[in-house]
């Protein structure tokens, strides 16, 4: 049995689907890195607004561990009580 054909399938197989999926990876990962920036620009924003009542890199690793999923809003108390400290 001649494997030629097979091969010449999977190769076309694979190929279609790296141009497939390979012009929409890039679309994602700019998406997800302009989120992960806004979030980092809140936690600047907050710790600027807030001062030491703001834990600003407790805010920028989470932006980290989430991808920018979770952005903090200066004025949403419930976005941004992870990040909040009572000072004595």
């Amino acid at each position: 049995m001649n494997s030629k054909p097979l091969i010449l399938c999977t190769l076309v197989a694979v190929a279609l689907c790296l141009v497939h999926f390979g012009t929409a990876v890039p679309a994602i990962g700019h998406f997800t890195h302009k989120r992960f920036g806004v979030c980092l620009n809140n936690c600047v924003q907050c710790k600027t607004m807030l001062g030491d009542y703001f834990q600003g890199q407790t805010c920028a690793l989470s932006c980290l561990k989430f991808k920018g999923k979770a952005i903090p809003d200066c004025e949403d108390i419930a976005s941004i009580a992870p990040f909040l400290n009572a000072l004595e």
